[in-house]
């Protein structure tokens, strides 16, 4: 197996990983963070699931290489900025402390290097489920867990026949009108919002859809998630920016896996 060579960006966005989770693929993510660096990287929120380890307590020595990598990266000089979401809500208490070369804050706009201003926010605050009914957001949450695990041993059978990797929470974001009305209309309030700030665009998090476009005038990019995306943003030095979808989980990988990462720019 060759290993990829390491690439250097201007910026790196991630956010929903979820640590602390059973779906976390948090390997993934620790080989995506070995091969790929930035002068900032900016953490978009639900990094560390606090409303999981509430209920019970999850984190292998995965979860906490990914914590120990990223201190590393601020450590050799990288800034690393932490926006919370409605998962590590406990953070937003620490507004405008350092932990470790961590810097928390609750919102942030990114220059590019083509001048162009970008609002960087997790997004959950757009999210009236969030926000008017935290009990149903709860439930939900619950949900998407027994739809993950339903999902593994699914998939666990499918591997078995040489099939691949099908995810039925795609499968419904796609096929179901409601969450594709919901997505959207997610999407315009984010955009809004962005407007709002005279930025020309907007980066986030919080619904696990990897997305860049204009649909609403103004340049929308969403990081996904590393649950079952695998997805993060990246700015080139050039200011173009691409979705890096990862599918590696690092030693004693099948070399098919070992492609490099899917890229789709615009």
């Amino acid at each position: 197996m060759t290993d990829p060579a390491t690439k250097r960006f201007r910026a790196l966005f991630i956010s929903d990983v979820h640590l602390g989770t059973r779906g976390c693929q948090a390997d993934k993510l620790l080989d995506f963070l070995r091969f790929h660096e930035a002068e900032s990287v900016y953490l978009v929120g639900d990094i560390v699931d606090g409303w999981a380890l509430r209920s019970s307590w999850y984190w292998p020595q995965f979860h906490n290489d990914v914590v120990q990598k990223i201190l590393r990266q601020a450590r050799k000089g990288a800034r690393v900025i932490y926006i919370p979401g409605n998962h590590d809500e406990f953070l937003r208490g620490y507004y405008g402390t350092h932990f470790g070369g961590i810097e928390v804050v609750e919102s942030i706009v990114h220059e590019g290097a083509d001048g162009k201003r970008y609002l960087v926010v997790h997004g959950d605050i757009f999210d009236l489920i969030v926000t008017q009914a935290k009990w149903l957001a709860l439930l939900g949450d619950k949900a998407y867990e027994f739809a993950l695990a339903a999902n593994r041993i699914f998939n666990g059978f499918r591997r078995v026949f040489g099939a691949p990797y099908w995810s039925l929470s795609k499968w419904a974001k796609h096929k179901v009108k409601n969450a594709v009305n919901y997505i959207g209309a997610f999407e315009k309030a984010l955009a809004t919002e962005a407007q709002r700030h005279h930025a020309d665009g907007v980066i986030c998090g919080h619904i696990h859809t990897p997305a860049i476009h204009d649909d609403f005038g103004i340049r929308y990019i969403n990081c996904g998630d590393w649950v079952e995306s695998c997805t993060a943003i990246a700015e080139g030095h050039d200011g173009k920016f691409e979705i890096i979808t990862w599918t590696r989980t690092g030693e004693g990988d099948e070399p098919a896996a070992a492609t490099v990462a899917e890229r789709r720019a615009a």
